[in-house]
């Protein structure tokens, strides 16, 4: 085999590897207020059917996989796949029962209510 049939060789199994998919942080916003704490990810892009959450021993960990499927051959490309993952630390007063979430224009809202336990309450002075 001569180096120009090599080449061409080597070129044809470089185009048919698929990239690794990046990975990167989902940019986030956390509220608090009396009964949960709420949590907004921006994850663009990102399918119902292809988002995880997990909650275990006090991490919360979140992921989700956009995949782009390109029609037509691309010229430039800056929008492909790519892994939103991100793991946060929640405090054991967590309900985890009750957790639930929404996917909503590419923001994943996580409601994380707080057990009764851990909720502020009044109390009340009696008069002796």
């Amino acid at each position: 085999m001569n180096e120009r049939q090599d080449l061409k060789v080597r070129e044809e199994a470089l185009s048919e590897r698929k990239r690794p998919i990046p990975t990167v942080a989902p940019l986030v916003d956390i509220l608090e207020n009396n009964d949960e704490i709420l949590l907004y990810a921006d994850m663009p892009g990102v399918d119902k059917k292809d988002i995880t959450i997990n909650i275990d021993n006090g991490r919360l960990a979140l992921s989700g996989i956009r995949e782009v499927s390109p029609i037509g051959a691309a010229n430039w490309e800056e929008f492909g796949d790519v892994e939103y993952r991100r793991t946060f630390s929640v405090p054991q007063t967590i309900d985890v029962a009750r957790v639930n979430a929404e996917l909503k224009d590419g923001v994943l809202l996580l409601h994380l209510p707080k057990s009764e336990a851990a909720k502020p309450r009044q109390i009340e002075i009696k008069a002796g």
